[in-house]
């Protein structure tokens, strides 16, 4: 059985990453292995690259003792089941899933079959071999069309606008009630709001397969002439310039984020006191290891509309980038952006890269690596 605490030495302590080699994953390895903790990957490389874990050895200079990377699916419990009994698992941070909002609405059954089931089999190989520290990836499209700005914790969750944001949202209720049904669990649900720009080495930075989903790799890859232009949609919402607002978050502040959640669990962080409206906070054990559901956003709280971040990007690379205005995206909200107060006070972490520092790191790592880990 392995041990549970996490009120050790973080060389004491190794962490299961799933979906370690992509974007987000890959730059919180590198945070773990630089604090000093063991990393174990699972990943299926459906929407990464195995070169990836090759180069956060190489940022980090951590051996094959420190950091060990499995290619299966969470999916495959047999896979599973051989890597908890091959390595002593005290935790887990769980990235695994489809992410393309535009894919899920064409592809529900993948993604609710992936993301939702095969968590299921993560949790349940997992239990069975004593490791109820659960750190899950979730998303501010949780809280759907936002009752209220800047968006707080007890912000009431909406209905999701998507099937990629309703696996989001059950994966968080299905999480909750586990540890309602098994108080010796511990579980942090972390709402990230956008997560740009990449290392500053420009050896890791987010990969998309195709034509990118999301605002930052397409500006970037307009900038390199790979896209001819941006299409901005919509530019006649009650913003400043009319174009949609969104919490840009630097995705290394997004992995200190993951190791603070780490540390919160240990009882190291925080005030040990109630944590408030939308999470549940259990016992702490007498090492400190809490017990319960903690819920935080990750966010930088200053909300960016889609013309100031490409003119940042502009800034960034030093030449113009092509947009176009078109029209609005069905199910688009005008603005969005965090109140990140909670995970200052209780994880004492807060976002320290600006919109600058993001484009100049997302800059080097795409002009770097132009076709992404396929160079």
């Amino acid at each position: 059985m392995a041990n549970m605490s996490l009120a050790k030495e973080p060389r004491d302590i190794t962490v299961l990453v799933t979906g370690g080699a992509g974007f987000i994953g890959s730059h919180t390895c590198v945070e773990l292995l630089d604090q000093g903790y063991n990393v174990v990957i699972v990943d299926d490389l459906s929407n990464s690259s195995e070169k990836a874990v090759d180069r956060v050895k190489t940022i980090t200079g951590a051996d094959d003792a420190r950091i060990a990377f499995y290619e299966a699916d969470i999916l495959d419990r047999e896979a599973l089941e051989r890597i908890f009994s091959e390595n002593d698992i005290a935790a887990i941070i769980h990235f695994a899933g489809f992410k393309a909002v535009g894919e899920s609405v064409q592809k529900p059954l993948e993604y609710y079959w992936n993301n939702i089931a095969g968590t299921l089999v993560l949790c349940e190989v997992a239990r069975e071999h004593g490791v109820k520290n659960l750190v899950f990836s979730s998303s501010a499209t949780v809280y759907g069309d936002p009752e209220f700005i800047p968006i707080t914790e007890d912000c009431p969750k909406h209905q999701a606008t998507n099937p990629y944001g309703q696996t989001k949202s059950m994966l968080e209720q299905i999480l909750t009630d586990l540890y309602i049904g098994d108080n010796e669990w511990n579980i942090v649900l972390l709402r990230y709001f956008n997560p740009i720009g990449a290392h500053e080495s420009g050896l890791i930075g987010e990969d998309p397969k195709g034509i990118p989903n999301n605002l930052l790799p397409y500006v970037a890859q307009v900038a390199t002439g790979k896209l001819e232009k941006v299409g901005v949609f919509g530019d006649d919402y009650p913003t400043p310039d009319g174009t949609g607002v969104r919490d840009y978050i630097h995705v290394v502040d997004l992995a200190r984020g993951h190791a603070k959640a780490l540390e919160w669990m240990g009882g190291k962080v925080g005030t040990g006191k109630a944590i408030g409206l939308g999470s549940i906070e259990g016992e702490a054990d007498a090492d400190g290891t809490r017990h319960g559901v903690g819920i935080f956003n990750l966010g930088t709280g200053t909300g960016t509309s889609v013309l100031e971040v490409i003119h940042a990007f502009e800034k960034a690379c030093g030449k113009e980038i092509p947009y176009e205005i078109k029209p609005r995206r069905a199910g688009d909200i005008a603005e969005n952006y965090a109140a990140c107060k909670k995970a200052a006070d209780e994880l004492g972490w807060t976002a320290l890269y600006d919109l600058d520092r993001m484009c100049a790191d997302s800059w080097r790592w795409q002009s770097g690596n132009p076709n992404g880990y396929a160079d």
